[in-house]
């Protein structure tokens, strides 16, 4: 089984990542060979649609199952179309959320999440003018 998760660095001692389309890379451990592998994730600096792109990556590697915090709706709707499950987690580092998910111990996504729809847009205050 391969299990990906999102990830702040390159090993399996960095920080889980619980932007899904936005983190910098994707901890890919196979259960069965006991090997891991780490890939950039291509959509954390897309304008748009990072989750899909980011998706997209994951279904490409073969992957059986996502360890993330949150997910937008399309990416979500990918890995439910390709029956790659997914499973939420904090961050924590990504060695000890693979070991939750390996006892059971995660919640399965069984909707998305808020989509974030860019990077930090629209959360500011807005010019008032005048006085």
């Amino acid at each position: 089984m391969k299990i990906a998760v999102s990830s702040m660095s390159k090993d399996l001692n960095s920080m889980l990542d619980v932007r899904f389309g936005r983190c910098n890379y994707f901890v890919i451990y196979d259960t069965e060979e006991g090997l891991v592998k780490t890939i950039e994730n291509k959509g954390q600096m897309s304008g748009g649609g990072a989750g899909i792109a980011a998706a997209q990556q994951i279904i490409d590697e073969d992957v059986d199952v996502v360890i993330t915090g949150n997910m937008g709706l399309n990416a979500f709707n990918l890995f439910k179309n390709s029956d790659i499950k997914v499973y939420r987690c904090g961050s924590i580092k990504v060695e000890t959320a693979v070991q939750l998910f390996k006892e059971g111990k995660l919640e399965e996504l069984t909707q998305a999440g808020p989509a974030h729809a860019g990077m930090g847009m629209g959360t500011g205050r807005r010019f008032r003018g005048g006085r």
